[in-house]
């Protein structure tokens, strides 16, 4: 076997070894990109929430004797999501940074669902036009975020399956695309929420109130 032949085997294992690393690279951006992507929507329907915040506050704020912690509670949960900063346009790459995200907006969602409990003690609140139209938003909005959620974690499971395949596990880490974080579900969320009904000790019946004790009936005697 001539060099020229050794050379030309060699080219064309080299070819088709380039052409098969290339095909992964880019398929691990598309399947990145898409993650990163609906990483983006996931930040768009939580910033959408604590844009709604400010306004629902301020018309639960007016009524009177509304129950002021509740305002507060709501007001330092949006601040506490606030303070977790991450970049909007990448999906995270550490599952700490994440869970952090995570357990903030968390926080904010419980105090989001105490609020729309009191509310319903105040009737006044319950007709206001203004914030019947909050709170469909905001349930809006609640709804989306499970969606883009799941949506995101659909993505990341795609992304992640390609990372750890063979072969393209030996390339996908020297080239920058390491496994992604997935949204984990709430402690507790797997369990139903308690539901009590309290329909208070059965009515006395008419016919016996304010009566003394039923009289005995007749005996019937002998003629």
């Amino acid at each position: 076997m001539g060099c020229g032949v050794v050379f030309a085997i060699l080219l064309f294992i080299v070819v088709i070894a380039a052409l098969a690393l290339s095909g992964s690279y880019n398929r691990l951006v598309r399947l990145q990109q898409t993650v990163d992507q609906s990483w983006a929507q996931v930040q768009n329907v939580y910033q959408r929430r604590a844009d709604l915040i400010p306004n629902l506050v301020n018309t639960v704020s007016g009524a009177a004797n509304f129950e002021k912690s509740t305002l507060t509670e709501v007001t330092n949960a949006r601040a506490s999501v606030g303070r977790v900063q991450l970049d909007p346009n990448r999906a995270p790459t550490d599952a700490a940074q994440l869970e952090q995200f995570q357990a903030a907006q968390g926080q904010l969602s419980n105090a989001l669902s105490r609020l729309l409990v009191v509310v319903e003690r105040y009737p006044e609140l319950k007709a206001n036009q203004n914030f019947l139209g909050l709170q469909a938003q905001l349930e809006g909005t609640e709804n989306r975020i499970s969606v883009e959620r799941g949506n995101f974690n659909n993505a990341v499971q795609n992304y992640n399956v390609a990372v750890r395949s063979f072969p393209t596990n030996l390339i996908a880490g020297m080239l920058g695309f390491p496994p992604r974080p997935f949204f984990t579900a709430q402690a507790g969320a797997e369990k139903p929420p308690p539901v009590q009904f309290n329909f208070g000790p059965a009515p006395t019946p008419a016919a016996n109130l304010n009566q003394g004790p039923a009289p005995t009936p007749a005996t019937a005697t002998s003629p």
